[in-house]
């Protein structure tokens, strides 16, 4: 198991965790948030299985609305500041329609705070075969019954992983 640290800049996590994947033979990844964002991209890069918790869609505009213009570079922690060219970074990996979906399991919660969980519905369900989503009535955007999903996620994955 790897844990990347993704509170870097788009292009050194997209070099990193390719690094990773390529690294490895077999490959499944669990995404939250901005996890599940960069998790899309790489399920169609290199068709391997994904989970995704309450996944950010378009973050750059999430971003963009919660640290607004005028505080950019916003310090996110004290090894990143998020910027202008980084969120036009994370747009750039953006995918109209998402590869290889029926790879990618989805949880969503409707009771997220931060996400609105029907726009990662509308997305994941809009492609030819679609990912299998299962979003729950109540819950958050950290997800905290996800222990309670675990053996639909280790079943998903006994059936995806090549």
């Amino acid at each position: 198991m790897h844990l990347p640290d993704l509170n870097r800049s788009p292009e050194q996590v997209v070099a990193q965790v390719s690094e990773l994947i390529e690294s490895l033979q077999e490959v499944a990844l669990v995404g939250s948030s901005l996890g599940g964002f960069f998790a899309t991209y790489f399920v169609a890069k290199y068709n391997i299985p994904a989970v995704l918790i309450n996944p950010a869609m378009q973050p750059w505009k999430l971003f963009d609305e919660l640290f607004q213009v005028e505080s950019m570079p916003y310090k996110v922690n004290d090894q990143w500041s998020i910027d202008h060219v980084q969120l036009r970074q994370l747009e750039q990996l953006e995918l109209k329609q998402p590869e290889n979906a029926d790879k990618i399991l989805v949880l969503l919660q409707q009771g997220d705070e931060i996400l609105d969980y029907r726009q990662a519905q509308r997305y994941y369900s809009a492609a030819t075969p679609s990912s299998l989503i299962l979003t729950d009535a109540h819950g958050n955007h950290a997800m905290e019954d996800f222990e309670e999903k675990l053996p639909l996620v280790i079943e998903f994955f006994a059936h995806t992983i090549k």
